[in-house]
C-alpha cells in the first residue's frame, strides 16, 4: 500500500503528550494505520470532526497506554503518517516541568525553541541512512504563525495562564 492510498484530506493534525490520549467533544470519524518508510508510528490515527466540519488527525506520541519512552519515539514515522492522511501543520503538546518560577504547574507555554535530548541516540533527520545530503535549519524550529494563532485563541480556554515564548 503506498502512502498515498492513506490520504484523507484533513488538515491539522494534533500529537498528544502525557496525559492527552485522545481529543474530547470531537465527532469520531475513523482510525487509520498507516505503514511509514519509517515502520509504524506510536498509535493509529484518529480521525476525528469538529462540531463547525472540520477534520482532525490525532496521534498519541507515547501510544495509547503510554507505553513509548521519549527517547523511543519514531518521531519519523509519526510526521510520515500524519503527512499521509493530508496534514499540513501540527499542533503538538508535551507536559514537561519549569525552571521558572513565574510558569507554573497546569500554564500553557508556546515554546520557539527547543533542546533536543535525543540528539545522537537516535536517527535525527528523515535522511539519515539515505544517503542523501540535506542541510535542514533548526534555527527556527516552531512555526511564529501558528504560535501567534493560537495565542490570539488562547482567550477562549477559561482559567489557563499563556506564556507566548519559552524552551521546550
Amino acid at each position: 500500500m503506498t502512502l498515498k492510498s492513506y490520504f484523507r484530506d484533513v488538515r491539522i493534525g494534533v500529537i498528544g503528550g502525557t496525559g492527552l490520549y485522545s481529543l474530547d467533544g470531537l465527532k469520531f470519524v475513523e482510525e487509520v494505520t498507516v505503514e511509514t518508510p519509517w515502520g509504524l508510528p506510536s498509535d493509529a490515527i484518529t480521525i476525528a470532526e469538529t462540531p463547525d466540519g472540520n477534520r482532525i488527525a490525532f496521534l498519541a506520541r507515547h501510544g495509547p497506554a503510554h507505553h513509548v519512552l521519549p527517547s523511543e519515539v519514531n518521531y519519523r514515522a509519526n510526521i510520515a503518517a500524519l503527512k499521509a492522511v493530508g496534514v499540513q501543520v501540527i499542533l503538538a503538546f508535551s507536559a514537561v516541568g519549569s525552571l521558572r518560577e513565574e510558569i507554573q504547574p497546569g500554564d500553557f507555554v508556546l515554546i520557539d525553541q527547543i533542546i533536543d535530548r535525543t540528539k545522537g541516540v537516535r536517527g535525527d533527520s528523515f535522511f539519515t541512512g539515505t544517503g542523501v545530503t540535506a542541510h535542514a535549519s533548526f534555527g527556527e524550529p516552531v512555526s511564529r504563525a501558528m504560535r501567534s494563532l493560537v495565542a490570539q485563541r488562547s482567550d477562549s480556554v477559561p482559567n489557563i495562564t499563556v506564556h507566548s515564548s519559552g524552551t521546550g
